[in-house]
């Protein structure tokens, strides 16, 4: 009876029981439960904007210490940074220059790695830009390190190696010359004996009797001895390792072959006047990495502060070469 719904009939002034249908009763069960799970709906979102329980308020502060954390972390990487590009330059510019060694490519230092990342994982955090960006930094700085690294270690072999590698260099006159006054002409631009034109001098010329001894002026291995009529004459080319060579021209005679090892000292040949050559006297060159270079600046083992000043002097004002 309670449930039982009834309509005022106004011809009749009574209430008349309403029948519902099955379809009717269907209709309105929906629409109460649609009503519901809407009304649940919002009460859900409210709760959860307005109230967060314990493992939500854990979470927040967990995720803004990893944001601290990822903050701190690139400080450190730029410090890091500034203190491996100190590194890298003093590699480059003494460590190197005292070794005398090439210096490490800037390029090579700037290459990525191709290795797949391996913070990726990370880029599926909240702030996915601050993760990829510190693990590219962390990415880069193990490249340069693992550069760096071996860098050093190369460094270290050529410490090791440092002893021999000084009795490499070619380091005294390649002729005894006491009296100095007999070097001839030095580096530079001189006037050509023959064509009486102004020409650069890649090398000195050492005046001195034919078959005065010849020594190498480094430890080293004999690369070639060739015996021509022009140019250079008669002359010997010395590999001494470590980038250096000396050339020894005009010669009168060999006293090596090609191949032979030869140390500090050695007699390797004579003074003649050979190929292109005004006078008994012998070229000599210095060459770093296939480049001549000035040979004046390698008699530190047998002259003194004096003798050394001397010898510039008198191959400075010599105005035309033998050669």
């Amino acid at each position: 009876m309670a449930n039982d719904n009834y309509r005022f009939n106004p011809e009749t002034l009574s209430y008349d029981k309403v029948e519902i249908n099955f379809k009717e009763r269907m209709k309105r069960t929906a629409y109460f439960l649609g009503s519901s799970f809407i009304f649940a709906l919002v009460i859900s979102f409210l709760t959860t904007k307005l109230f967060q329980t314990d493992k939500e308020l854990e979470l927040i502060k967990k995720n803004e210490k990893l944001k601290n954390q990822f903050v701190l972390m690139n400080k450190d990487m730029k410090q890091m940074s500034e203190i491996l590009k100190d590194v890298q330059y003093r590699d480059n510019n003494i460590y190197r220059v005292i070794f005398e060694a090439d210096p490490i490519p800037s390029k090579l230092q700037e290459v990525n790695f191709d290795d797949v990342n391996k913070f990726a994982e990370l880029s599926e955090a909240e702030d996915e830009k601050l993760t990829e960006t510190t693990s590219a930094k962390i990415n880069t700085l193990f490249k340069q390190l693992y550069i760096q690294s071996k860098s050093y270690d190369e460094v270290l072999d050529m410490a090791l190696n440092k002893e021999k590698m000084l009795t490499c260099i070619p380091s005294i006159q390649p002729i005894s010359n006491k009296d100095l006054k007999r070097a001839a002409s030095g580096w530079g631009m001189r006037v050509d004996p023959i064509y009486k034109i102004p020409k650069f001098h890649y090398g000195m010329d050492f005046s001195a009797p034919i078959g005065t001894e010849i020594f190498s002026t480094g430890n080293g291995v004999v690369r070639k001895v060739i015996k021509s009529k022009v140019g250079y004459g008669l002359h010997i080319l010395v590999d001494h390792g470590y980038g250096y060579e000396t050339l020894y021209a005009h010669m009168s005679k060999f006293n090596v072959k090609q191949g032979q090892k030869v140390h500090r000292g050695d007699v390797i040949g004579f003074v003649g006047s050979t190929g292109k050559s005004t006078g008994p006297h012998l070229h000599y060159e210095v060459h770093k990495n296939k480049r001549a270079v000035n040979p004046q600046n390698f008699y530190f083992q047998d002259l003194t502060a004096e003798e050394y000043e001397k010898m510039i002097e008198y191959s400075s004002n010599m105005g035309q070469s033998f050669d």
